[in-house]
């Protein structure tokens, strides 16, 4: 009896262990359970995190392209402006060069044309007046009159012998003030293109304007006052420089 009862106490503790063990056991488990989990979640975790600062960075990169590639565009359009507007400068320029040559041209054909008829009327008036001198000798007692018509004549033709001479050289002068300027001109002209900002081609704007103001008022003798020899001023268009212009 007493071995049955001690038998039962120990197939009782053996359970009692056995329960104890699984309780153990299934702790355990769930102990790895929850801890694989959490490494599971906190990887998870660190992966979403390492992919959202992958993502930033590359949106932050496409960003940063898509801003170097608008200002590149922005520089790139605003040197095809500025080009352009030097483009037009320089063929502006170009036309009125063209322009004020083929005025000094047509200017000089006509000057050549009224030299000629000048040449003509004086050729008919040295005739005529050779004519009234022989005239005047033949005729007795009109001897000494013919004589003095024909030295005031004389006077009169080197009088205007000598003012020609003088405005040959004023002349000469003027169109060497004109080959100076037109100089002047086609170097800021060529400093325009190479101008590195908008206040740099400003300032040369405004001092080829400037030079091209003193031209002009060199071409009109002044801008308003008299012309050399005593007359108004004429209206003048020649190319600066061009040998060809008589303009005073």
């Amino acid at each position: 009896m007493s071995e049955q009862k001690e038998s039962s106490v120990l197939f009782s503790l053996k359970e009692l262990m056995n329960l104890e063990e699984d309780r153990i056991r299934q702790e355990e488990e769930t102990k790895r359970a929850t801890a694989e989990a959490a490494e599971r979640a906190r990887l998870d975790s660190e992966r979403r995190a390492r992919d959202e600062e992958e993502s930033r960075i590359r949106a932050e990169e496409n960003r940063r392209r898509t801003e170097e590639a608008r200002s590149r565009e922005e520089t790139a359009r605003l040197e095809a402006l500025r080009q352009a507007e030097v483009e037009k400068a320089r063929v502006e320029a170009e036309q009125r060069a063209r322009m004020e040559a083929m005025q000094a041209q047509q200017a000089h054909e006509a000057q050549l044309a009224r030299i000629k008829q000048d040449d003509s009327k004086k050729k008919l008036r040295n005739m005529i007046i050779g004519i009234s001198v022989a005239g005047v000798l033949v005729i007795g007692g009109g001897t000494a009159l013919g004589i003095t018509k024909y030295n005031e004549s004389k006077e009169k033709e080197q009088a205007l012998l000598l003012a020609q001479q003088q405005k040959d050289e004023e002349s000469k002068k003027l169109e060497a003030q004109l080959k100076e300027q037109s100089a002047k001109v086609e170097r800021l002209l060529a400093d325009l293109t190479s101008a590195k900002d908008d206040a740099q081609r400003a300032a040369i704007q405004k001092q080829i304007e400037d030079a091209q103001e003193a031209t002009k008022k060199l071409k009109t003798g002044g801008g308003g006052k008299a012309a050399p020899g005593g007359g108004p001023a004429k209206s003048c268009n020649c190319q600066p420089g061009d040998p060809l212009c008589s303009c005073l």
